[in-house]
């Protein structure tokens, strides 16, 4: 289920995803978005609709402060890990905590958080998660040269694993970073 497609320009970190809800064996195109913005950051989730609603209503996004590396990987996971406890979705497995994969944007840059909270940074400029994840991936990197807008090279990202993927299908939702 899903495709998240993000990338970073001109300072600013544009997000878009698919409206796909499956559990492998039914789809259904859900109204509810999978991107958004919660203050300065720009989101878009993958893994559990839960967790995307605790993101987008329940999350009282810290405001960035200092460095940002050494931010996102402590006082911003630590408030994910706060609401997803409190909103009942967090796991725990063999005393690992573990939660699901998003996209975040904030300050022009863009960041992956995986599963067991690492906090990661493409070097490319670009990211994606979900089932369609490879096939999204193949298309920002081959669109990387081309003069396309930030939404057009989304669209092309999203279009190929949308093609390609039973877990992944339109309308297309978009988000960017707060200027």
């Amino acid at each position: 289920m899903t495709v998240i497609v993000g990338l970073v320009h001109r300072k600013r970190v544009h997000l878009a995803g698919d409206s796909a809800g499956s559990d492998g064996h039914r789809l259904t195109i859900r109204r509810d978005p999978k991107v958004f913005t919660n203050g300065p950051y720009a989101l878009g989730f993958t893994t559990s609709f839960r967790m995307g609603q605790l993101l987008h209503h329940a999350f009282e996004a810290p405001h960035p402060e200092g460095d940002l590396d050494r931010f996102m990987a402590t006082t911003f996971v630590n408030a994910v890990r706060t609401c997803l406890k409190d909103g009942g979705w967090a796991r725990k497995d063999s005393e690992q905590e573990q939660a699901g994969t998003f996209l975040v944007g904030v300050h022009g840059r863009l960041f992956v958080l995986d599963s067991d909270y690492q906090v990661g940074e493409p070097a490319d400029g670009y990211a994606a998660v979900g089932c369609g994840e490879e096939l999204a991936l193949g298309a920002l990197h081959a669109t990387a040269e081309l003069a396309l807008k930030p939404r057009e090279r989304l669209t092309v990202a999203l279009r190929a694993a949308d093609h390609h993927s039973a877990g992944v299908a339109a309308p297309y939702i978009y988000a960017k970073t707060p200027r």
